[in-house]
């Protein structure tokens, strides 16, 4: 355990999942900082900037997301935009800003939050689900790129949770997302939260992976 505060920061702070990644993490030793978006616009790549510049950071899970859910020929092309500022190019963006200091100090670590819809987009997530998919790729090349400079990347799938994202989701679909878990209930936000308080903290040599974390048996 190394003796200097380390600072985490956890995108989309005003978020349930976002909340319970700081809860989890906060521990003597650590600065845990989880901006709202009117503290860190994730989709302003100025404003990331501004942010991270001055102070280096050791863990970034990056948690905002929002949907636009319409089937693809009634997408406009600023739903499509802000679905892909926010769930792709700003966890870029954020990964941009922390990398330098990353690779000055020797260590680091990146969570991309990303979702079961990249690999099983259904019907009307094509905006989401595609931007959801391209973290896939970008973690596989950070964690690829920086790996020698012991900076780690990698991506969490919590699956379906019970989130202010998913809570216009009709009962209908609610019960047809559970009948595709083989044990019959949904991740936690909670839960989610202690597996990446883990997967830092315990799994030091661990980079470049996608974590699927529901029971959803269909992850290729």
């Amino acid at each position: 355990m190394r003796n200097e505060q380390q600072r985490a920061v956890i995108t989309g702070g005003s978020g349930t999942l976002a909340r319970e990644i700081a809860s989890s993490l906060c521990m003597p030793g650590w600065q845990i900082e989880r901006p709202p978006r009117n503290k860190l616009d994730v989709s302003d790549d100025i404003a990331v900037r501004k942010y991270f510049a001055g102070f280096p950071t050791d863990l970034l899970v990056c948690a905002a997301g929002i949907t636009r859910d319409v089937p693809l020929l009634r997408l406009d092309q600023l739903a499509w935009d802000e679905t892909w500022a926010v769930n792709f190019n700003g966890a870029l963006s954020c990964a941009e800003a922390v990398l330098p200091s990353m690779i000055a100090q020797g260590r680091g670590h990146i969570v991309f939050i990303s979702s079961h819809s990249a690999i099983h987009p259904p019907v009307g997530q094509a905006a989401y689900s595609t931007a959801k998919a391209a973290l896939l790729g970008l973690t596989a090349d950070l964690a690829a790129r920086h790996g020698a400079s012991n900076i780690r990347v990698n991506a969490v799938l919590p699956g379906f949770m019970d989130t202010r994202m998913t809570e216009t989701v009709t009962e209908t679909r609610r019960q047809q997302v559970l009948a595709d878990h083989s044990m019959g209930r949904l991740n936690t936000c909670r839960e989610t939260a202690a597996f990446i308080r883990f997967l830092h903290h315990e799994l030091p040599h661990t980079s470049g992976q996608f974590f699927q974390l529901d029971s959803r048996p269909d992850f290729p």
